[in-house]
């Protein structure tokens, strides 16, 4: 079921992280700096070849969660359930969603090779939003296009969307969740979210 929509976001995430040459940090960077720094930010785990697993995967959780918002993109993607879902569910939603993203990125780390970054542009997008224009230049392929939806908030820049090709990978993740929701209710994606996580948590440990 995730397969569709996470390929293409996992390649456009890896690529960011792997970016290199990055501008050296100012006061106040703008919205392209701040996706440049934050493959230098990554770059020490997906070289690193010391440590155990579950390091990088914490490492790789301090990344996401200084510079996604996951707590937003989390609300976003369940759309009107969220406010439908009692505070527990809530609260266990969230944690698995951000369980599944590190599990499903952290997999990736060290997958990936000859993939590079650049910033061509970024235009506002309302008040607080930037998009950030990059393309991702692959080996094994043609050039993808992603932009990166950057949101200005009280802790700094964050990110809160990514669209590769056009397509909205928080609006595909939401319209999926939807399905989900439909036919087993917010108690059966959140037992969807804890099968997934377990599954790819025992992938890894045997790996």
């Amino acid at each position: 079921m995730y397969a569709y929509f996470l390929r293409p976001f996992l390649s456009a995430i890896v690529a960011v992280l792997i970016v290199s040459g990055a501008a050296p940090a100012k006061a106040q960077p703008s919205a392209s700096q701040f996706i440049a720094e934050l493959g230098q930010q990554a770059i020490v785990i997906l070289q690193s070849t010391s440590g155990s697993l579950e390091q990088r995967e914490q490492q790789f959780r301090q990344v996401l969660a200084q510079n996604f918002d996951v707590p937003f993109i989390g609300r976003f993607v369940l759309g009107q359930s969220w406010r439908r879902a009692t505070p527990d569910q809530q609260a266990d939603y969230l944690a698995l969603f951000e369980d599944f993203l590190v599990l499903t990125y952290s997999r990736r780390l060290g997958g990936y090779a000859g993939e590079r970054l650049a910033v061509v542009g970024e235009r506002a997008a309302g008040e607080r939003d930037t998009v950030v224009r990059t393309l991702i230049d692959r080996a094994g392929g043609p050039p993808i296009d992603a932009d990166w939806r950057v949101r200005a908030t009280e802790a700094g820049f964050k990110i809160i969307d990514v669209e590769v090709a056009g397509v909205s990978m928080a609006l595909t993740q939401r319209s999926e969740f939807a399905s989900v929701v439909t036919r087993n209710g917010v108690n059966g994606l959140i037992e969807v979210l804890r099968a997934r996580a377990s599954k790819l948590s025992a992938t890894a440990t045997r790996s």
